[in-house]
């Protein structure tokens, strides 16, 4: 899916005239970036999936995200300290904490009957996806001042898809039979879905919001999407909501709109 975002993404942007050359001192960065975003995050997170049930995983993943952005921004000086935005940190754990707690709660006696250690390992690898991810997105920072967002979000994807069909050719047996694409429409339909909306328009997005409003507020997404996600249940599928969830959406968005607002003493453009 990636490969294929990638390579569209490029050649938009070829069509464009916005396929520059990178730089000798460029590379090491775009390649460390590269690996960061999308092979060390997502391959852990699909594998450590297998050990821990999707509420936890959407808690450990979705909470980390925004606590590392704005962590490993400080850390490297991309941004000043905020209290305001610490504070929708918190709030957004505390708002994913609850929206997911029925999850969490339903599945703990299904989970019982796993390795408490793959567990523990699995729980781990999804943490570390958030981190990794959090990393690249920071140090990618530098590079949209110097290049434009669709060319970086093309040769991430594009190069990280390669990488892991490889890594899957070689860890995974079933793979190659994968490979010629007899899925079934439903997930012919998902995969042309997540190219289009989850690469070629919300990750190129986001490399836009990571160069003009900075790592922390663009990971303000974390607290967004869950939202849509349950809101999404509701529409196509049916699916019931009551007054936990209600809360924990609410304090979500309340976290976002706190993370996004702009300090009255400054203008948007700072």
């Amino acid at each position: 899916m990636v490969t294929a975002a990638g390579a569209i993404l490029l050649f938009m942007a070829y069509c464009r005239g916005k396929l520059p050359r990178v730089s000798h001192s460029d590379a090491p960065r775009l390649l460390t970036v590269t690996l960061l975003m999308i092979p060390l995050c997502y391959g852990p997170l699909f594998w450590g999936m297998l050990y821990v049930d999707s509420g936890t995983a959407a808690v450990l993943e979705l909470s980390l995200t925004p606590v590392a952005l704005l962590g490993f921004a400080l850390l490297l000086g991309d941004e000043p300290f905020e209290g305001r935005r610490v504070l929708a940190i918190i709030m957004g754990v505390a708002g994913l904490c609850v929206l997911f707690a029925p999850e969490i709660y339903s599945n703990t006696a299904a989970a019982a009957d796993q390795s408490s250690f793959m567990r523990l390992v699995g729980s781990c690898a999804v943490a570390s996806a958030a981190v990794v991810y959090a990393y690249g997105s920071v140090l990618a920072r530098p590079l949209l001042a110097a290049y434009p967002a669709d060319f970086m979000a093309g040769s991430t994807t594009l190069f990280s898809g390669l990488l892991l069909i490889l890594g899957s050719l070689v860890l995974e047996p079933s793979s190659l039979s994968a490979l010629q694409g007899d899925w079934g429409w439903p997930a012919w339909a998902g995969w042309l879905f997540l190219i289009l909306f989850g690469s070629l328009v919300g990750y190129t997005l986001f490399m836009q919001l990571l160069r003009d409003i900075g790592a922390s507020r663009a990971g303000a997404f974390a607290f967004v999407s869950p939202v849509i996600a349950v809101l999404l249940g509701i529409v196509t599928r049916g699916e019931k909501i009551g007054p936990v969830e209600i809360t924990g959406m609410t304090v979500l968005l309340s976290a976002a709109f706190l993370a996004l607002r702009e300090p009255k003493n400054r203008s948007p453009a700072e």
